[in-house]
């Protein structure tokens, strides 16, 4: 039993007649006949009664119309949500983003992604960039969002596995402690000479934040007057809360760093702004869920 069976078979109990339902199915009335034969054949019981007026259900297709109502109206329903699926309507989405992003970009983008797709179930998570990479190899997330020094030189070594959409620059700003509200915006950079500048630690895998600071003071012959590694940007700043140290750091956006208790500045030399890069295993985003999100995306940092 096939599904256009049933479908025919309703469209002639609904149209009273043969000839009518071939019109409404857009089909000549002899095979309508033949596949309702085969219909009444297969299943070994008369389904239509042929009156002068047309045709009549019998007890048997009386039945069969119900339970084909229910069954057909359940198929429309399943069609209507693998569309909303393929459309990028409905779904689920992992999304591992590093600490900084999440703290205002990710949101911001989420919030308009929803009003678009607000059947989407989107679930979250914080790791290192280099755990953001792994868990999208592995498929334990579907998008990657992470920040780079050279997004150049990323791309050529992993774009062969990855597609790489750019989200953007990240300015680095100078962050100090809650005490030093009457530093002078712009800082100098210079100001870094004498003070304890607390770093995240370097990652050969995804050089970042350490590598654009360490090429700044380079750059303009500064040293600071002490280094203070830490494994994370987020482990950084309560050392800067605390008036232990001050920082160099990412700042989406100019959003990222407001909910803590810092004095934020700009610098009058800054280092080369951040890219921040979302990922996807390659050809992954072509289609449903993904591509809209990418789309969402690639709109807001054309």
């Amino acid at each position: 039993m096939e599904l256009r069976h049933l479908r025919y078979f309703a469209a002639v109990v609904e149209a009273g007649s043969l000839t009518a339902a071939a019109e409404r199915l857009h089909m000549s009335q002899p095979p309508l006949s033949v596949a309702i034969g085969k219909l009444e054949a297969e299943l070994g019981v008369g389904l239509l009664v042929r009156t002068s007026r047309g045709v009549e259900p019998t007890s048997a297709g009386r039945y069969l119309l119900d339970a084909s109502t229910r069954v057909l109206g359940e198929v429309d329903d399943i069609t209507t949500a693998l569309r909303r699926f393929g459309a990028g309507l409905a779904g689920s989405l992992r999304v591992a983003a590093v600490p900084v992003l999440m703290w205002h970009r990710v949101p911001t983008m989420l919030r308009q992604f929803a009003a678009d797709a607000p059947d989407v179930e989107v679930s979250l998570i914080d790791p290192p960039p280099w755990t953001a990479i792994d868990m999208l190899h592995d498929r334990s997330v579907d998008v990657a969002a992470i920040m780079v020094a050279d997004a150049e030189r990323f791309a050529q070594r992993h774009g062969d596995t990855m597609d790489i959409v750019d989200w953007g620059p990240v300015p680095l700003v100078a962050a100090l402690p809650p005490d030093e509200r009457e530093a002078p915006d712009p800082l100098p950079l210079g100001w870094f000479g004498d003070r304890t500048l607390v770093l995240p630690q370097r990652t050969a895998a995804v050089p970042s934040l350490p590598e654009a600071v360490d090429a700044a003071f380079r750059q303009h012959h500064i040293s600071p007057g002490a280094v203070r590694t830490v494994d994370t940007i987020q482990t950084s700043i309560p050392l800067v809360e605390a008036g232990m140290a001050a920082a160099i750091l990412p700042d989406p956006d100019g959003r990222s760093l407001r909910r803590f208790d810092l004095t934020v500045r700009a610098l009058d030399r800054p280092p080369s702004p951040l890219r921040a890069l979302v990922l996807t295993r390659a050809g992954s985003g072509r289609s449903g869920v993904l591509a809209r999100l990418l789309a969402r995306i690639d709109a807001s940092y054309p």
